[in-house]
C-alpha cells in the first residue's frame, strides 16, 4: 500500500520525510521518540526514530503525532 493509500484512508498528513512523534502506551517507562518517515509497509508506516539505525512498524493513527516541519 502506497503513502497516498495511508493518507487517504486514515485521514493522516503522513509523507515521507515527515516528522512524528511517538507515545509509548501508557505504564510504559520509555519517554516520548520523535522520528522520520521513511516509507511504508503494507498498511504500517515505516518510520525511523531519532538515534536508531532501522526503521521500525507503527500504526499510522496509534500513539503518533504528526508535527509540523517546523516542529521536527
Amino acid at each position: 500500500m502506497s503513502m497516498d493509500w495511508i493518507r487517504n484512508h486514515y485521514g493522516v498528513p503522513a509523507k515521507r520525510g515527515g516528522r512524528v512523534e511517538y507515545t509509548p502506551c501508557e505504564g510504559s517507562t520509555d519517554a516520548p521518540a520523535r522520528g522520520t518517515i521513511t516509507g511504508t509497509s503494507g498498511p504500517h508506516l515505516r518510520v525511523r526514530l531519532d538515534g536508531e539505525k532501522r526503521s521500525g512498524r507503527y500504526h499510522p493513527t496509534w500513539q503518533l503525532r504528526y508535527l509540523a516541519s517546523a516542529d521536527g
